[in-house]
């Protein structure tokens, strides 16, 4: 039988050193994971790997408890509406993208051939 390939891990950092980097108890850290704040993957060991992207979502739950006093449920909430007004500037960019392209297409179809369906027939002009 072949040996099974291992599963390649995203590197991360252990509970131990996110909590001493970040000065808190790691109780705090399984806490932000148990509401759902935080998400960091597993080792084959079950051991909590934080990566570069967790420790970003951190440093804003920090700051929005420490600095501005907002809790948990709070927290929650600004994190959602974040993801979302990403998800919606990433769809306005691309549907101003297909925009151009239409216009674009449009504008030079326009140059080549007169609307048939139009409700007043278009004749093309004559160069002056």
């Amino acid at each position: 039988m072949p040996p099974r390939a291992k599963k390649r891990s995203k590197a991360g950092y252990m509970i131990s050193a996110v909590a001493e980097l970040y000065k808190l108890h790691p109780q705090t850290l399984r806490l932000y994971e148990r509401v759902g704040l935080l998400k960091p993957s597993r080792s084959q060991g079950n051991t909590r790997l934080y990566t570069e992207q967790d420790l970003e979502r951190l440093d804003v739950i920090l700051t929005l408890a420490r600095d501005m006093g907002v809790n948990l449920a709070g927290i929650e909430i600004i994190l959602n509406m974040r993801e979302k007004m990403v998800e919606m500037e990433q769809q306005m960019t691309e549907f101003a993208r297909v925009v151009q392209e239409e216009l674009g297409r449009m504008a030079s179809g326009a140059l080549q051939r007169p609307p048939r369906n139009a409700i007043v027939p278009a004749r093309p002009r004559a160069p002056r």
